[in-house]
């Protein structure tokens, strides 16, 4: 996943009783699987991983969804089908985290004064 101010992409489907999050390696990824389905999951899916955001929209990621959470959303604990259905029914978000903020290096190494 990227760090700092790149970019970030992720595909979140609002389902009955859970939100879920995927995240993916671009918008253009998720529509070129769109039109043709023979392209492999892994060249759109940044990390195999579905996270659950317990309800609180798509910027706050949570955490993996269990087996049993997958089963009663989508009928099934699969996760490549899970993806497939999180990918035909989500909304792509495009999104740019911004700089880590904080103390780069408190001790400021071998400057510290003695």
């Amino acid at each position: 996943m990227p760090r700092g101010n790149a970019p970030q992409t992720k595909v979140h489907y609002h389902g009955k009783d859970e939100d879920f999050v995927i995240y993916v390696d671009g918008s253009k990824a998720v529509q070129d699987w769109k039109k043709d389905r023979s392209i492999p999951l892994a060249q759109v899916v940044s990390g195999f991983k579905i996270f659950v955001t317990h309800k609180h929209g798509a910027q706050s990621v949570g955490d993996e969804a269990s087996k049993s959470t997958l089963e009663n959303e989508f009928g099934t604990y699969n996760e490549d089908e899970c993806m497939i259905k999180i990918l035909e029914g989500g909304n792509v978000q495009d999104t740019e985290s911004g700089e880590r903020q904080g103390p780069k290096n408190d001790s400021m190494g071998t400057r510290s004064a003695h």
